[in-house]
This record gives C-alpha cells, structure tokens and sequence, in this order.
C-alpha cells in the first residue's frame, strides 16, 4: 500500500518524466525528420512512406531518448522540490532517505522495463518494419513518382511519361506514352517516342536497378530538324527508371533481433547487442544519480546542476561508445569493461547518497540558513 508522501513523489516525478520526454522526442523526430527528407531527396525510399518511416525510426530512437529522459526529469523534479523548500518540509516531519529512495526505486524499475522492452523488442522491430516497408515501396512504379492520368518526368530521363491506370500496388500499367529527348552524337538531338499497351514493373536482382517492360507497341526514333525518322513495332521494350540509392547510414546489425545477435560471433553484432543491453542499467545507474545531483538550497543557480548533469551523462554516454566501438574492431572480446563502468558510476552515486544522507547531514535547519 502506498503512503500519501510515495503518491506525491511519485505523482510529480512521474509528470516531469513525461513531460522531459515530450520534449526530448520532438527534437528526436525533428532530427529525423530532417534525416528521412534528406533520404527521400536522394531517393533511397519514396515519398509516400516518409511519415511511417518517421515514426518508426523515431520509436527506434527511444532507445537512447529513455535514459536521457528519465535522468532530467527525475533531476528537474527533486531540484524544484528543493528550490522550493519542499523537501525541506518533509525532512522536518521525519521522512528520511528511504522515503524518497522508495518512490524514485518504484518509478526506476518502471522505466528500466521500458527501456529493456525498447532496446532489446520494440526498437529492432521498428527498423525491420521500416527496412520492409522501404523495400515494398520501392519494387512500385509509384515510388519513382509516377502517377495515373497525368503527365508526370520521368525519373533520371529527362523525358515524360503518362499512364492511364496503375494496378493497387504500382507494379501494372495501363496503356502508356513516354517521350525523351537525347543529344545526338554527330547530329540534330533525337526525339524518342515509346507507346505501349500494357508495362510491367521489375527490378534487378539485388534490388538496386528499377526497369520497366513495356509490351505490344511502337517506338518512333525522330531527329529534330530532320526527316530520317524511324519506327519500329515490338513486343517487349525495356527501359530504366532511376536507381535506388543506397543509404549510407544503415546499419545491418541494427536491424536484427536481440536473439539473432546474441547468438552470433561477429564483432559487429556483438557491438550492437551490447549496446542495447546495456541502456537498462545505464537507466537505473542515471536515476540513483540524478538524487545527489538534485539536491541545491535556494540560493543556488536553478540551472546549475542541470549543466553538471548534462555533462556528467555527456561523459558517461561517450565512454560507453567507446566501448562500443571497441567491441566492434573485435579489441574487446567481452562487455565486461562497459558494466565495470556501471559499477564505478553506481559506486560513485551512492557514496555522493551517503554523504549528503549522512546523519550529520541530515539536521533539520530553516530553508536558506546554515545548519
């Protein structure tokens, strides 16, 4: 049964938490906003999956968001407690530290099983989701930009072309028109006019090269200017739409499962899985942390142990990339070094607990004087 003190703390932390997180994941997905537009420009997916792409990198972003997240507002929390003589109140009415560690532990465990449910679950899957949809799209003609009943460029040509019905998935056309221009060699630049009554949608296969079959129709070869123009009947005339770009920032192992990658040797699957194991504890270790950071009397500045904290995660999240990267160039056959760091951190918060818990400390003295 929760005391009315646990439903307080937990009530107001719970609230800046949230709120820190809002905050944070408007700038995340800003960021990848920007990313997603950028990757859509150089045509590694189409349009018209960009704000499901969005979503899901932002939900897989969430892995690093979450520790940062709950480390500030568990930190912007207890330091407006204590700007605003809160806790010194409750300190005169005999609550002691384990009333405060009971409700930051309770919110703790809570936060450390969503960033294990992310990091480990959800964030992987959102990348495989967004690989997937990024794959279907782009065997469409709709992703190359085309359209039914209108006169649309076509992609990497320099020319036009119209179709008078797309099937459900884009990969069908209709009767078809297509008009390019091209700079002749010796001579006047040559009109090529393609007319069909059906095409066909392919890629090659490794899924690079987007080509469409064009069947049962003429193409007329024109140089402008001239009248040496030719035609040609065919059954099957193919011609290339522009390429998928690759993107350089993906990542194959940040698109496998937890399991896959704990189950493999390679350095680079081990790098990323100890990556997510490791925002869990990083979560709980920033929480113990953020108590000795929080506490400041009136007087002090209102964003100065934010500034240290910002820092202190600055450093503490640089180290652990460190080790990554390490775990990656096969230097480090083992994540021992990363919990090793966890352990000097946790070490670290909980001596800076005991000396501000102290029972010399722990002296009630009015808000703003001297004990």
């Amino acid at each position: 049964m929760l005391s009315i003190l646990d439903r307080y703390f937990l009530r107001e932390l719970a609230q800046t938490v949230a709120a820190t997180v809002v905050v944070l994941l408007v700038i995340v997905a800003g960021s990848a906003f920007a990313k997603v537009l950028q990757q859509v420009a150089n045509g590694s997916f189409p349009a018209s999956v960009m704000f499901q792409v969005l979503g899901l990198r932002t939900l897989d972003g969430l892995t690093n968001m979450l520790p940062l997240a709950s480390f500030v507002g568990v930190l912007l929390g207890l330091g407006r407690m204590y700007r605003e003589s809160e806790m010194h109140v409750l300190s005169s009415s005999g609550m002691g530290p384990r009333g405060l560690l009971r409700p930051i532990l309770m919110l703790g465990g809570l936060l450390v099983a969503l960033t294990a449910l992310v990091s480990l679950g959800l964030g992987p899957w959102a990348v495989r989701t967004s690989d997937a949809l990024v794959a279907e799209a782009n065997r469409s003609v709709i992703a190359a930009g085309l359209d039914a009943g209108r006169f649309t460029e076509l992609p990497g040509k320099g020319g036009i072309i119209f179709v008078d019905s797309l099937s459900r998935d884009g990969s069908k056309l209709g009767r078809t028109f297509v008009a390019t221009q091209s700079e002749g060699k010796d001579g006047p630049p040559h009109l090529k006019v393609v007319s069909a009554a059906s095409g066909e949608l392919y890629q090659e296969s490794n899924g690079d090269g987007r080509f469409i079959a064009f069947k049962d129709g003429w193409q007329y070869d024109i140089p402008l200017g001239a009248n040496n123009w030719r035609q040609m009947q065919y059954r099957r005339n193919d011609t290339s739409l522009s390429s998928v770009q690759a993107n350089d920032d993906d990542d194959p192992a940040h698109s496998k499962s937890s399991w896959t990658l704990f189950r493999s040797d390679d350095p680079t699957d081990r790098a990323e899985f100890a990556w997510r194991a490791n925002a869990p504890p990083l979560t709980f270790v920033l929480l113990l942390l953020a108590l000795p950071l929080s506490r400041q009397s009136p007087r002090e500045p209102k964003y100065g142990r934010l500034l240290l904290a910002v820092v202190t995660f600055y450093l503490y999240y640089t180290l652990l990339a460190l080790g990554r990267a390490q775990i990656g160039k096969g230097h480090w056959h083992s994540e021992a070094p990363l919990w090793a760091l966890h352990a000097l951190v946790l070490a670290l918060a909980l001596w800076m607990l005991w000396k501000q818990y102290s029972p010399r400390k722990l002296r009630v003295s009015s808000p703003g004087l001297p004990a």
